[in-house]
């Protein structure tokens, strides 16, 4: 039977893999916005290498923090799967504390890192670059209010936890051969590329709160609000807590109820001989 000092110690292995993951994730993701933001010309890519670029970095955060946490790197992930597949409550703090921990610490890198480039582009620190680190309504130039902001994280994130679960539910059809972080980046890239521009598809929490502190500090007077003026902090934190409820509900009384218990095949539906996926020892649905 595991030891209070066990416990212990797995909690601290789980949550420094979810600090280094989430810091992976948002050194490459916020390091493209920058790159991308950097020259006016779009000589060094465009919104498509802004997607696919986060995919890979979902990607990349995802094997380094797996085996060891599960690798949330969200708590929009860690909150849905608390409420349901069983993740333990003890755990949801330290998890989301090392997540936006990481964020901060991956967007303040890519701060120092870009710090002569944004400000050659950008001295006054205003919102042309605020997009870098953190997320703002219509991307900081369509139209597009707080609210309608509220939505599109929402949808995007029920979209990511619906499919997020499906990918990792054994009773289910899940990738093997330990693909599962691979698709979940190319979800996050169709994500960025069909619900992307309503409010910069952050759909992620910590993603969004850690870089936004991150420059905040190091200069972006305004890293709290809107191109309107607004405070708009809470928005990409409230709206992807809410979807990732959402999207594992709908998964949940959709699908899962009506797969097998026994994680193997219903023969009443499906034919006799089949193959079927195994958990790692920590999986991101543990």
């Amino acid at each position: 039977m595991p030891t209070e000092n066990t416990r212990a110690t797995g909690l601290l292995g789980a949550v420094l893999a979810e600090y280094l993951g989430t810091t992976v994730l948002l050194l490459f993701g916020d390091g493209v916005v920058a790159q991308v933001s950097s020259v006016s010309d779009g000589s060094l890519g465009g919104h498509d290498a802004i997607a696919w670029s986060w995919g890979i970095a979902v990607t990349l955060g995802i094997y380094v923090a797996g085996r060891r946490s599960g690798a949330h790197l969200n708590p929009a992930v860690t909150v849905s799967l608390a409420v349901f597949e069983g993740f333990a409550w003890r755990r949801v703090a330290p998890y989301i504390g090392a997540q936006v921990l990481g964020a901060f610490t991956g967007a303040l890198l890519v701060r120092w890192n870009y710090s002569e480039a944004l400000a050659h582009i950008d001295p006054g620190n205003t919102a042309k670059t605020q997009t870098v680190f953190a997320t703002l309504p219509g991307n900081g130039s369509l139209p597009v209010s707080e609210w309608g902001a509220l939505r599109d994280q929402i949808i995007g994130t029920a979209v990511l936890l619906l499919v997020i679960r499906a990918l990792g539910d054994v009773r289910n059809s899940p990738p093997l051969a330990n693909l599962a972080p691979l698709i979940i980046g190319l979800l996050v890239v169709v994500i960025g590329m069909a619900i992307g521009a309503d409010a910069g598809y952050a759909i992620n929490p910590a993603r969004d709160f850690g870089p936004r502190v991150a420059s905040f500090i190091t200069g972006y007077g305004t890293a709290f609000r809107d191109q309107y003026g607004g405070l708009y902090w809470w928005v990409p934190i409230v709206g992807p807590l809410i979807g990732g409820l959402v999207g594992s509900a709908i998964y949940q009384v959709f699908i899962r109820n009506y797969l097998p218990e026994d994680d193997g095949v219903d023969s009443a539906d499906e034919p006799e001989s089949t193959e079927t996926g195994t958990v790692p020892e920590e999986s991101t649905i543990s």
